[in-house]
């Protein structure tokens, strides 16, 4: 069967580089640049998206892009914060995040599939094969907040107004929250904690974690780049830091990824953090059980979050 597939691709690609099988006949519908500046050639206006990453999923649901399927986290789940709405609309789950099945790429016969450039659910390393499936766009989330994506996301599928009406209407209401938090004094970090024996990654002001908070008026501690662990590449968003780089923290107020205010009890009680001036004070709070990722759904949550927390 894997040969079978393998030259399928083959017969699809041939005379169609980087472009997918259906721009053999010429036709140009739009031209899209990719993250890494190489431009793809869609010929028609997507009726069939497959997104191979679940965390660029998230702003083609806000966008209402016709979703056809999408790759799961590394659990093999969807996220949480729009999963019902994937379900509404029948998106088909495929592979768990650092896979890819070509196979099923192919039986789902989509007319553009999307890929992120970096993330631990980039399908990056398949990009020839899906390249010659469909007309294939690269897209980075590392930096750019959901809003920027969701643009460019709009430009691809022909849904820029239905974008940017998205990004206008969240906007606002990112502004009206600014206007009603009143934020604790001093700095702030933003950590993904896991403990001892494990990278515990730190957020930079570059990073869409870190710009977010820096909308609703927060000021974000810098991470030091050099505790940036060896092995994992260049990342803006993020410094993965060693357990005993969190020492070194000073920002008196910490913000936990992927917990909720009530999940944050095993950083306050770790006793190597008892010195933290986040411990000290008692200010560490969760960012939002659905914070890891950061989309248009999860950033209404840590908003709302926000809100509750520091509203006036």
């Amino acid at each position: 069967m894997l040969l079978a597939v393998c030259l399928a691709l083959a017969l699809a690609a041939c005379g169609q580089p980087g472009g997918g099988p259906d721009t053999a006949s010429g036709a140009v519908w739009r031209e899209f640049v990719n993250a890494d500046g190489l431009v793809t050639a869609i010929p028609a206006k997507p009726e069939r998206i497959l997104s191979t990453s679940v965390t660029v999923t998230g702003v083609l649901l806000a966008i209402d892009a016709p979703l056809a399927a999408s790759a799961a986290a590394a659990d093999g789940s969807f996220f949480s914060q729009w999963q019902p709405i994937a379900r509404e609309r029948g998106v088909t789950k495929l592979w768990p995040a650092g896979e890819v099945d070509l196979e099923a790429a192919m039986t789902l016969a989509p007319d553009l599939i999307v890929v992120s450039s970096t993330g631990g659910d980039s399908a990056r390393h398949a990009l020839a094969e899906l390249q010659a499936i469909a007309p294939t766009i690269v897209v980075d989330y590392s930096t750019q907040s959901w809003q920027s994506l969701a643009a460019r996301l709009g430009e691809a599928t022909g849904l820029e107004n239905r974008a940017r009406q998205r990004i206008d209407n969240f906007n606002r209401y990112l502004a009206e929250a600014r206007d009603r938090l009143e934020p604790p004094p001093g700095k702030v970090n933003i950590v993904s904690y896991h403990g001892p024996g494990i990278s515990n990654p730190i957020a930079t002001n570059a990073g869409v974690h870190g710009k977010l908070l820096k909308a609703l008026g927060f000021t974000l501690e810098e991470p030091d780049p050099a505790w940036h662990s060896p092995g994992w590449g260049e990342r803006k968003d993020f410094v993965r830091a060693q357990y005993e780089h969190l020492t070194l923290l000073k920002a008196p107020t910490t913000f936990l990824t992927r917990k909720t205010d009530d999940q944050v009890s095993d950083f306050l009680n770790d006793p190597v953090l008892a010195n933290l001036p986040s411990v000290q004070t008692k200010q560490v709070y969760g960012l939002g059980a659905n914070s890891f990722r950061i989309d248009y759904y999860s950033s209404l949550e840590i908003i709302n979050g926000m809100l509750a927390r520091f509203g006036r």
